[in-house]
């Protein structure tokens, strides 16, 4: 897809992925519409933007019904959407009996259940050709110790856009999925960081992140992963899973020095 000129819909635009991703798209020449949970860090973000004045800032302080409705009511007429990208997310790295009931269902509603009523919203404000492009993650394809509901979260997200691709496949509107893995941004904890490290996991900037999104965009990729080992390591997970279940098993020692209690959760 070519993005100059289109409206994009950009969710979790204020968290470190989302602003490099706008900036990105602002870049391609892209009319984008940042929202998020703080109307000032966006209108900063807008500001730092190619062209500010082609962009909107719309704040969505809690993604209710009514703040969803309200931004659906902004596209009408000759304003439609070409875009909408699902990436606002959340994680918590903790055992599962160390996390409340809120914790477990705030993941599942703001990694799952937003974007779901946030696309079925949206839908219907569509231009033809338009774009869905969730932003998922490597573990919901690879479940990962101390990322119990964070990997169930993000593999519901991965199989609500592959049906809602297959539903969709008659109309032109496509449904992308890009998978990152682990990202140095504000959503992780020090626990996390110190954890990729001694496990030699590979993280990713906010710009790498972007760059991958934006190519999976522009390429209009249905399914794409950053990292070669990652995607090797989903494929031996789908086809042989005790291997991978042995291989994690093993790193539990090194896991499990890292996994804490008091791990916050927020909104990127």
């Amino acid at each position: 897809m070519e993005l100059r000129n289109k409206n994009i819909v950009l969710t979790g635009a204020n968290g470190g992925i989302g602003q490099a991703l706008a900036l990105r798209l602002a870049a391609a020449g892209a009319c984008v519409w940042l929202v998020g949970r703080s109307q000032s860090e966006l209108e900063t973000l807008r500001h730092r933007m190619q062209d500010p004045e082609r962009h909107t800032v719309f704040a969505l302080f809690d993604y209710s019904d009514e703040e969803i409705l309200a931004l659906s009511r902004c596209f009408q007429a000759e304003r439609r959407i070409d875009v909408l990208i699902n990436n606002a997310g959340t994680s918590r790295f903790a055992r599962l009996v160390q996390q409340s009931p809120a914790d477990i269902r705030e993941q599942l509603r703001i990694n799952v259940e937003i974007p779901m009523i946030l696309t079925s919203t949206l839908l219907p404000s569509f231009n033809a050709g338009a774009i869905i492009l969730n932003v998922g993650s490597i573990l919901g394809e690879l479940g990962h110790p101390g990322y119990s509901v964070y990997s169930a979260s993000k593999a519901a997200l991965y199989r609500f856009s592959e049906a809602l691709g297959r539903e969709l496949g008659a109309s032109g509107i496509k449904v992308l999925y890009a998978a990152p893995r682990s990202a140095k941004t504000s959503l992780n904890s020090s626990a996390v960081n110190a954890m990729n490290a001694a496990l030699g996991n590979k993280s990713d900037s906010p710009d790498e992140v972007a760059r991958f999104i934006t190519e999976s965009l522009t390429q209009e990729r249905l399914r794409t992963r950053i990292g070669r080992m990652e995607r090797i390591f989903v494929f031996i997970n789908a086809v042989f899973p005790t291997l991978v279940d042995r291989a994690l098993i093993k790193k539990l020692p090194v896991i499990n020095r890292f996994l804490q209690s008091d791990a916050s959760v927020e909104m990127k």
